[in-house]
Parts: structure tokens; C-alpha cells; sequence
């Protein structure tokens, strides 16, 4: 199944936490595993609490590990390394178990689209497995 994200800005985190619940629940797997993906080098899939303030948080933390405006060699063709170096650090997935036709994650546990390089038109893929 594809999610499709319209982004707003250069970078954000975008709670899809409730459509991929969606997708497990249509798909009717009581048990297994759900591969949430994205396709893009300029984005990432990560799972944390969806709070306003830790958002900003961690914007900054990316900015600070990975500048924006620091001359990177990628530069030369598409002015955007520091989104393609964020979305290494970040990753391009998680894998989140299902039970009883849930995800299981924590009281404060969401799964946040993490926009790099916006705003953009993407895709999200959600794989479900069953055990």
C-alpha cells in the first residue's frame, strides 16, 4: 500500500502514525509485521513522540550535526546534501509488529514522515507481512 504526503516545508516530521493503523486494519492480518518505507534520499521514516517542542528538537539536533549551509561536494549538482547526509543518519524505515490487527507501539510512540529536502510530493510504503 502507498501513502501519499504533500509536504509544506524544507524540513518537518509528519505524523502518519494513524493512516498506517488504517492500512494494517483494511488489510485484516491479525499477525506480523508492518514495513513502513520511504523511497526518497531526502526524507525518513522514525518512530517517537509526536510533541511539538521535541519536534523542533529535533530539527535543531539535524541541524546542528548537519548544516544546511555548509559547502558539501553533492552541492555542485543539486544543492540538497545536507538532506541526502540527514536521511543516513535517520534511516529510510521501521518495522513495527502487529498483534491482534494492532501495531504495537508505546503510550507516546508515533511514526513520523520526516520531510529533508521539501516541500514535495511523496510516497510512504506500508508492507504488511503476516506470521
Amino acid at each position: 500500500m502507498n501513502l501519499e504526503i504533500q509536504t509544506t516545508t524544507r524540513t518537518e516530521l509528519i505524523d502518519i502514525t494513524d493512516s498506517v493503523r488504517a492500512i494494517v486494519k483494511e488489510s485484516g492480518i491479525k499477525n506480523g509485521i508492518c514495513v513502513i518505507s520511504t523511497p526518497h534520499t531526502t526524507s525518513a521514516i522514525i518512530v517517537n513522540e509526536n510533541e511539538r517542542r521535541l519536534r523542533v528538537d529535533i530539527l535543531g539536533m539535524l541541524e546542528t550535526l548537519v548544516p544546511e549551509n555548509k559547502s558539501y561536494a553533492h552541492n555542485s549538482i543539486d544543492n540538497n546534501a545536507d538532506a541526502h547526509l540527514r536521511a543516513v543518519l535517520l534511516g529510510m524505515s521501521e518495522i513495527i509488529p502487529i498483534e491482534d490487527g494492532h501495531i504495537i507501539l508505546g503510550t507516546w510512540q508515533r511514526i513520523l514522515f520526516v520531510e529533508l529536502d521539501g516541500p514535495r510530493n511523496r510516497n510512504v510504503n506500508v508492507t504488511i507481512i503476516e506470521k
